[in-house]
C-alpha cells in the first residue's frame, strides 16, 4: 500500500488534479496498485482565511507517513507577493530536501515542434535541475528601498554536497536508461563559484567512462538546444539555469501544458508537479490542458515501481496528442474533461 498526499492548490492546479485523479483511480483498480489518496486543501483559500500556508509539523507528516505527493499548482492574485505559494512549494522542496528537479523534455508529435526539420527523433532529453540551493533560498534583500541609493542583493549558494549529489543522480539515471551523453551547464567564466560545478562534474564523469560528458556555458547550451536539440540526452545544471533551460525544453515540446516534473530524493517523500502554474487567466474555463498532470502522474507511478501502468498512461497521452484529441493549446478542440476522457478511452482500448 502506498499513501499519496494530494495537494490541488489553486486555480488550474485544482482543475487538472480533479481531472487526473479518476484516471489514477482507474489504473489503481485495474492493475491492483494498492494506492490510497488523501487530499490536503493547502492553497490561497486556506491562507486567506487562516494566514497559514502549511500547518506546523506538516512536512514531517509527509516525510513520515506518505510515499509521494501529487501537487497541482499554487498562485493566486489575491495573495500579495504570492507568499503562500513560496511557503508551500519551496517549503516542501527544501523541507523534504528534494534536491533533484527532474524534467523530461520529449516531443510527443512532430507538428508541435517549433523547429524546422526537428521532430520526435531529435527532441528527447531530460534535465536534472539542482533544486535546493542556488539563488532560490531567499538569502539577500533590499536596503534603502525606493531611494536613489537602493541596494538589492541576492546570494547564490553552492555546496560540494549539493552539487555532487545532483550530478551523480544525472549520471546514474543516464547509465540506468542506456543514455550515452551527459551535458553540464554553468557559467564559471563569469561566476567564479561555478568552478565547483565544473570540477565536480569532471570528477564524477571519470567514474562513468562509457558516458560522454560535455561541459557548456549555459548561454551556449541554450543556443544549442534550439540549433541541435538532438545533441542532448541528459542535462544537469544549477537551480536558476535549470529553471530557464526547462522552459526552453517546454517550448520545444509543445508548451507548459505538456510539461511534467518530479522533485526527488531517494531518502525522502517525492513530490510530483505539472509545471504550468495556477494559470489564473484561464482557470475555471474548462480549457486547461490536463496532459501535464497525467504525464506527471506517470512519473509518480514509475517512481513507485509501477512501470507498466506508467508506460500505458504515457502512451495513451501521446496517442491523444497525435490524434488531435487534446485541448486547444496543442491543436485540439476538447475541454479539460474531454481530453482526459479521450486518454481513458485509449487506455481501455489498449487492454
Amino acid at each position: 500500500m502506498a499513501r499519496i498526499a494530494v495537494i490541488p492548490g489553486d486555480g488550474a492546479g485544482i482543475e487538472v488534479i480533479d481531472a487526473a485523479l479518476p484516471l489514477l483511480e482507474q489504473l489503481n483498480q485495474v492493475h491492483g496498485l494498492g494506492l490510497s489518496f488523501e487530499r490536503f486543501e493547502f492553497g490561497a483559500e486556506r491562507y486567506l482565511k487562516t494566514g497559514e500556508a502549511l500547518p506546523p509539523g506538516q512536512i514531517d507528516i509527509f516525510r513520515r507517513d506518505f510515499d509521494a505527493i501529487l501537487f497541482g499548482a499554487v498562485g493566486d492574485p489575491r495573495v500579495k507577493g504570492q507568499v503562500h505559494a513560496r511557503e508551500i512549494l519551496l517549503g516542501l522542496r527544501f523541507g523534504l530536501d528534494l534536491y533533484v528537479n527532474f524534467r523530461p523534455c520529449r516531443l510527443l508529435a512532430d507538428r508541435l515542434s517549433p523547429l524546422k526539420g526537428k521532430g520526435r527523433k531529435e527532441i528527447d532529453f531530460v534535465v536534472f535541475r539542482e533544486n535546493t540551493e542556488g539563488q532560490y533560498n531567499g538569502l539577500g534583500g533590499v536596503f534603502k528601498k525606493g531611494t536613489p541609493d537602493e541596494l538589492a542583493i541576492s546570494e547564490e549558494i553552492n555546496t560540494r554536497k549539493g552539487v555532487e549529489r545532483v550530478i551523480r543522480a544525472a549520471f546514474a539515471w543516464a547509465k540506468r536508461n542506456q543514455k550515452t551523453r551527459v551535458a553540464m551547464a554553468d557559467k564559471n567564466n563569469a561566476i567564479p563559484a561555478h568552478e565547483l560545478w565544473l570540477r565536480t562534474f569532471k570528477e564524477v564523469a571519470a567514474e562513468y567512462p562509457e558516458i560522454e560528458a560535455k561541459h557548456f556555458y549555459v548561454d551556449n547550451l541554450a543556443m544549442q538546444l534550439v540549433l541541435q536539440p538532438e545533441s542532448f540526452q541528459v542535462i544537469v545544471t544549477t537551480n536558476l539555469f535549470g529553471d530557464i533551460l526547462t522552459d526552453i525544453g517546454a517550448g520545444l515540446t509543445g508548451g507548459l501544458g505538456l510539461a511534467a516534473s518530479a522533485n526527488l530524493n531517494p531518502d525522502s517523500t517525492p513530490l510530483f508537479e505539472p509545471v504550468h502554474g495556477s494559470a489564473p487567466d484561464i482557470a475555471g474555463k474548462g480549457i486547461v490542458n490536463p496532459f501535464a498532470a497525467l504525464l506527471t502522474s506517470a512519473l509518480m507511478l514509475r517512481e513507485l515501481g509501477h512501470e507498466a501502468p506508467a508506460a500505458k498512461l504515457e502512451s495513451a497521452v501521446q496517442q491523444a496528442v497525435e490524434q488531435g484529441q487534446c485541448t486547444r493549446d496543442v491543436g485540439g478542440t476538447l475541454s479539460t474533461q474531454e481530453a482526459v476522457a479521450a486518454v481513458a478511452k485509449l487506455m481501455n482500448d489498449a487492454r
